[in-house]
């Protein structure tokens, strides 16, 4: 494979979001004196904004104000309306103030030594940018769908991502945890690399658990893509 880049999906692949926001959840619910499962009301929303996001072309709104929308949404559909708007504030900051997955930050150097590493993500720039300073990332670019104007799985997205890589898509690889975005590279010209995130959504489980066969390179964590990849 003649792989001179990779573009990492970052909000599940490289940030364990389903850990902070149900602790940003379950703290704010004990300071109210509410008991839910926190586990299925962080899905429950995390599934609404996925919605509200993905194949968006020009929206008026990026994915900062989804989240935000969003935690309306899921706090009255859960009975939860006595979280406070300062609660709701410190539950949707959380995003920006998330953790890595611990195998990724130590990774990151060997990959670059041999790849472009692009961040190609529906989440917010600014949201990358916080994140990557807490965590210690060290991106050669970061291509947030709110740059191009086109959300993934939109072909426009990935297109857009090769030409300001300057790359052939063929060139690169996108790197997921999610069969749906990598199956919607793969039909750019993109090479595709399965990260397996079995605890990605909690206790439940992912919902694609199972990698497509298709993808070039499956493997359980980034040490081991590092070391497939030759990095």
């Amino acid at each position: 494979m003649a792989i001179k880049a990779l573009t990492l999906d970052t909000g599940g692949t490289i940030l364990d979001w389903h850990s902070g926001i149900s602790r940003a959840f379950a703290a704010a619910g004990a300071r109210r004196g509410l008991q839910a499962d926190w586990h299925e009301v962080t899905n429950e929303y995390r599934r609404r904004s996925l919605k509200g996001i993905v194949g968006q072309v020009h929206p008026e709104f990026n994915f900062d104000d989804v989240h935000r929308r969003m935690l309306d949404e899921v706090i009255t559909q859960f009975g939860l309306d006595a979280l406070t708007a300062e609660d709701r504030d410190i539950i949707w900051r959380t995003w920006h103030a998330l953790d890595a997955w611990p195998d990724f930050p130590a990774v990151q150097t060997r990959l670059r030594r041999k790849y472009v590493v692009a961040s190609l993500t529906l989440l917010t720039t600014s949201l990358v940018i916080n994140v990557s300073k807490k965590n210690g990332f060290d991106w050669d670019a970061v291509i947030s769908c709110e740059m191009i104007g086109i959300y993934k799985t939109r072909p426009e997205c990935y297109l857009t991502a090769a030409k300001w890589l300057q790359l052939d898509p063929s060139e690169i690889m996108m790197v997921a945890c999610h069969n749906f975005d990598l199956n919607a590279a793969r039909e750019c010209g993109y090479k595709s690399a399965f990260v397996k995130r079995p605890a990605e959504w909690g206790p439940s489980g992912p919902p694609d658990p199972t990698p497509n066969p298709a993808h070039d390179l499956i493997v359980e964590d980034f040490a081991e893509l590092a070391t497939r990849l030759g990095a």
